[in-house]
């Protein structure tokens, strides 16, 4: 039993193979493990992944997205073979269509720069693969080692940094994670003329038990800080302004609820002051109003300064 777990550690430490992309999405490996007794790879995936159904995985394999430790189709008669990986390709039936287009504003032989528009997630998750800023760059490009070395909402949008070279990804991640990066965002919110600014807004966010997507503040040291300016009342929109956000930590909905708690909910925010029912499909007319607009850090391996500007605007129409 020892030696079958250490083959199993050692094994899941060996490298994976590389893959071509298939519609834009690399290929995911699990682990046959000693234990569980199937005869089939069929009956495995089945088990070890449900939220695929059985039907799926047998198309799936006929349609030749299931491989195995060599990177040869498994069909569906294949033989479980335990302590080997199995290769294969996230797909959805269906997914919404995000009727907006990204666009890539830097590339070099270290790193990408997209615009990510409103709607679009970063990485495959849940109800998306396909319609994913990720996927969609890597059909673009043909890039399989593409990596975002950072993550905004769904629902935002502008930039985001993606690593070309594995060996450099975790510098760049640390930049972030050590919050060695300058970043500023926009926002369209309430104006309240009794509110001084600029200000800086320190507090510690956590989850609510009742209703997990939502942050809220808490007694606490913080973790969490953005300073908020003022930029203009907006012309034609009564009652609203546009604001420049500097967050210094990271947090989650970070400043979409640190917005709230200053009584200047962000325009299109479905999630503060009030979560709203998830969307069959998403209201493309009514996107949030936070753009990802400026980054800068100090380049870990080139030891330049970079800075990058979204081309992107808010805009109420």
């Amino acid at each position: 039993m020892v030696a079958r777990k250490w083959s199993e550690a050692k094994l899941s430490r060996a490298p994976k193979l590389r893959l071509p992309l298939r519609h834009g999405v690399s290929a995911s490996a699990v682990l046959m493990p000693y234990e569980g007794g199937w005869d089939w790879v069929l009956d495995f995936l089945s088990h070890r992944l449900p939220q695929v159904s059985r039907a799926d995985w047998l198309q799936r394999m006929r349609d030749g997205a299931v491989l195995d430790a060599r990177g040869q189709v498994l069909p569906p008669d294949s033989v479980f073979r335990a302590g080997e990986r199995v290769y294969y390709y996230r797909e959805l039936a269906q997914e919404p269509r995000v009727p907006f287009e990204e666009s890539i504003l830097f590339q070099d032989e270290a790193l990408l720069v997209a615009d990510k528009p409103h709607f679009l997630p970063v990485t495959p998750s849940g109800r998306y693969v396909q319609e994913t800023l990720l996927t969609r760059l890597k059909r673009r490009t043909g890039l399989a080692d593409l990596s975002p070395i950072h993550r905004i909402d769904r629902e935002t949008a502008g930039l985001v940094v993606f690593s070309l070279q594995p060996a450099q990804r975790g510098a760049y991640q640390a930049l972030f994670r050590d919050r060695l990066v300058d970043k500023v965002y926009e926002a369209i919110a309430p104006f309240n003329p009794g509110l001084s600014l600029p200000l800086t807004r320190r507090s510690r966010l956590q989850e609510r038990s009742e209703a997990f997507m939502q942050m809220h503040e808490v007694d606490g040291d913080c973790n969490a800080e953005t300073r908020v300016t003022l930029l203009e009342c907006l012309p034609g929109a009564e009652g609203l302004a546009r604001y420049a956000l500097y967050p210094s930590t990271g947090q989650k909905h970070q400043l979409r609820a640190h917005m709230n708690a200053l009584g200047l909910p962000i325009v299109g925010d479905r999630i503060y002051p009030t979560l709203l029912p998830m969307e069959q499909e998403p209201d493309f007319s009514r996107p949030l109003q936070l753009l990802a607009r400026e980054l800068s850090f100090m380049d870990p391996i080139s030891g330049q300064r970079r800075s990058f500007t979204s081309r992107l605007r808010l805009s109420l129409a």
